[in-house]
């Protein structure tokens, strides 16, 4: 019914002149005044439904505003026509009632058609986990041991305007969502801190991603590509620096993807018990430092005081290393903007990180912090 609406609207516009045409489909894209199609089935029908209800509403107002204007003029004071004098007339009741009531039953069965579609997420191929946290998301592959975060990766040079910037400005990340074409992918999304909400227009996907709580939702992508979307609630400082990327690719390369993770994490456990050198910590923590901690901290250490102090000369980075490790293994009980990346960071990444802010920005404390300490650390608080 809705595909059938959209061709006769094409053979209609096909009557207008080329220009026209041209203008009406461009304009759309240009102006970013209409929802995408999207690329999934779902997200089709979605786009279907919104053309059809729109069309539906301009016939509407076309013939009530037509009638309206037609009356005005045709029966205008200067042509001697008095103003009808009557109220209470129940055949106008039953009409204006009647007839929107009909309309409304009219469109609300395609619509909840598609609701169901869209709310349907049994019988999934494959289960993700999003989390979201202030300011990135964490994917959890469902029956497997793939689990990273997606992080921001425009350069800093670009957000501080050193650099033009890119077509896709503030929507690239370092790890994208990967999934299978053709496969049922069901999301449970939730948030470790604040509310959020996962949105990619492409799939017509958008679920608050609310603490303590899961919202799930689903989708099926029939052609290989990348997709992007961003974070739809306001939630904080960075909240237009959490883009999402979701690549969907054939299933055989998901499968050598997903065997690449798996052993990629394998070898994130065996760097626990290995000894780096000074200088291999200092730039794995240089990393480390610019994807999770310069967006608050700032790239030179000087932080945003009050609410983001400086690490340069701080008490933290230059005193007692106890102190050092459990602000960053748990958080701060004082300052919520403070995470705890105990569960986000590898102990190999948070090592690398504490010996960078202890000898970076001036700090020069000559400290080095190896995997195992950290694990030692997370264990003796258990």
């Amino acid at each position: 019914m809705l595909r059938g609406f959209n061709r006769l609207f094409a053979l209609m516009a096909a009557a207008l002149p080329a220009s026209t045409v041209l203008a009406e489909e461009k304009a759309p894209e240009r102006w970013g005044v209409n929802m995408p199609r999207g690329v999934t089935e779902v997200a089709q029908t979605t786009y279907d439904l919104h053309m059809l209800i729109f069309w539906i509403c301009v016939a509407i107002g076309a013939l009530v505003f037509g009638v309206m204007f037609y009356s005005m003029w045709r029966h205008r004071k200067s042509k001697g026509y008095e103003a009808a004098q009557f109220h209470e007339s129940t055949a106008v009741e039953l009409v204006w009632t009647i007839i929107p009531t009909v309309i409304l039953i009219l469109m609300a069965i395609p619509a909840t058609k598609t609701l169901y579609d869209i709310y349907d997420t049994e019988e999934a191929d494959l289960d993700i986990m999003i989390t979201g946290y202030q300011w990135k998301w964490k994917y959890d592959y469902l029956g497997s041991d793939v689990s990273f975060f997606s992080n921001l990766s425009t350069p800093r040079a670009e957000i501080d305007n050193q650099l033009p910037k890119n077509s896709n400005y503030l929507l690239e990340v370092d790890e994208p969502v990967v999934v299978p074409v053709g496969k049922k992918v069901r999301f449970l999304i939730t948030a470790n801190d604040v509310i959020h909400a996962w949105w990619v227009p492409d799939l017509a996907v958008k679920k608050d991603a609310i603490p303590g709580f899961v919202n799930e939702a689903w989708t099926r992508v029939e052609e290989p590509g990348i997709y992007r979307g961003q974070c739809a609630e306001l939630c904080g400082k960075d909240h237009g620096f959490m883009p999402i990327v979701v690549k969907a690719v054939p299933q055989a390369e998901y499968v050598q993807w997903l065997d690449q993770r798996a052993a990629e994490a394998a070898k994130m456990r065996e760097l626990t018990e290995k000894t780096f050198t000074f200088d291999e910590l200092l730039a794995r923590g240089k990393d480390v430092y610019d994807r999770n901690c310069a967006a608050c901290h700032q790239v030179n250490g000087q932080g945003v005081p009050p609410t983001f102090p400086a690490i340069a000369g701080s008490a933290i980075a230059t005193g007692p290393m106890k102190e050092h490790l459990d602000i960053v293994v748990h958080g701060s009980p004082k300052n919520p903007a403070m995470q705890a990346f105990g569960p986000q960071l590898s102990e190999a990444d948070i090592a690398a990180v504490i010996t960078y802010q202890r000898n970076a920005f001036g700090n020069d404390m000559g400290d080095t912090v190896q995997p195992i300490d950290i694990l030692n650390f997370k264990n003796n608080q258990q």
